[in-house]
């Protein structure tokens, strides 16, 4: 009796394993041409949506540089990081144990095992998978097969008719980060989607906690930026992000260079509709924002602030809404703003800065604010 229920564990273990494997081999065969067609979506485009005014941000899953490849389609298992001989010995099992399921899966592989593209049968097993499994490596490795997936228009029509919507948003209560990670850009991918996006809105204000509480520069918060950016290339959510954004301006002030762009991605897209304008200059802000303007600041951040507060600047008539000066409070965006004397000189003081289009978009800055700030008639 015992000798059987052993190899009964043994069965199930090796067919859980196989299936683990294959969708890691199958992903990793076809990994460049995965890029190649998440490559197509461009900033700005939504299936199915409508026109978006400006150039506004989506970002994709891994359009980042190749050196961060391997951390999307490498599988470590918990126990892969365990610093111990009795870690070693595990690490040499499960290698045996993935080696023999391949092998395995491989000899029973079809002529097009080397496809990318799962059919929704497949879809419909690694969903189950997702749905029933509670060992973070399976997890993990169905959730990259799932992202890699929804990178194809036709898949997020597909997974969503399979219900995998709520399936992987259910994982972002996980509390391993690995996997909560992989959740979420399963979730960015298919939210390039208007259809998607319509029923991924009720998940906005979980990922807008998980997003500004994770570790800093993480690369959770990094995965959460990034779907919010998504659901923001139009205007119709954007409001349920209202009360995050004194949030991102922190975390825009803490956070290092990738989480800085992360963040303005972001913002910029809030700052192009002028219904947003109020809650960005109600917003509470740092007092270490006005410190970003120095000469070591990095370029491509110090312009896309400029452009945020020059939308901003843009959309705010200052003379017509002066009576509701007094709606905001101190330490907002608007008082950051309108401290025109402290701001200005924040900004002048890198009026020699090395790069020419700096120079440039702070001279029109200014311009710009004093020419709002300070009506012709008061001249």
């Amino acid at each position: 009796m015992g000798y059987a229920r052993k190899v009964g564990w043994v069965t199930a273990g090796l067919v859980i394993g196989a299936g683990a494997c294959y969708c890691i081999y199958r992903l990793t065969r076809g990994r460049k041409q995965n890029k190649e067609k998440m490559a197509e979506g461009g900033s700005g485009d939504v299936d199915d949506a409508g026109d978006c005014s400006g150039a506004r941000y989506n970002d994709w899953s891994d359009d980042d540089d190749d050196s961060n490849e391997s951390k999307s389609i490498v599988w470590y298992p918990p126990w892969a990081r365990i610093g111990t001989e009795a870690g070693t010995r595990a690490r040499a099992r499960a290698r045996a144990r993935a080696t023999r399921a391949r092998r395995a899966v491989q000899k029973r592989a079809s002529p097009n095992s080397d496809d990318t593209v799962l059919s929704p049968q497949e879809l419909q097993k690694v969903l189950c998978l997702v749905e029933m499994s509670e060992k973070p490596y399976i997890l993990e490795a169905a959730l990259i097969a799932l992202g890699n997936n929804a990178a194809y228009a036709f898949n997020r029509d597909i997974i969503r008719d399979l219900g995998g919507l709520p399936i992987v948003a259910k994982i972002l209560n996980t509390r391993d980060p690995i996997v909560k990670e992989k959740a979420l850009i399963v979730l960015n991918n298919l939210s390039v989607n208007a259809e998607n996006q319509r029923r991924l809105k009720i998940y906005m204000n979980q990922v807008c906690d998980d997003t500004v509480t994770s570790r800093l520069n993480s690369s959770v918060q990094l995965a959460g930026l990034r779907l919010l950016t998504n659901m923001t290339v139009t205007n119709e959510y954007q409001y349920l992000l209202a009360n995050s954004i004194s949030d991102f301006f922190r975390l825009f002030s803490a956070g290092n260079e990738e989480t800085k762009l992360q963040v303005l991605k972001l913002l910029l897209n809030l700052a192009e509709n002028p219904a947003m304008t109020r809650e960005l200059l109600r917003a509470q802000v740092p007092t270490s924002l006005g410190s970003l303007f120095n000469k070591k600041e990095y370029k491509e951040v110090i312009l896309k602030l400029l452009i945020i507060f020059e939308n901003i600047n843009d959309n705010f008539k200052w003379e017509e809404n002066e009576p509701a000066q007094n709606h905001f409070s101190e330490g907002s965006l608007f008082f950051f703003l309108k401290e025109f004397q402290v701001c200005a000189d924040k900004v002048l003081g890198i009026e020699s800065h090395h790069d020419f289009q700096v120079r440039v978009q702070v001279g029109k800055f200014v311009a710009r604010l004093t020419e709002r700030m300070f009506p012709k008639s008061q001249e």
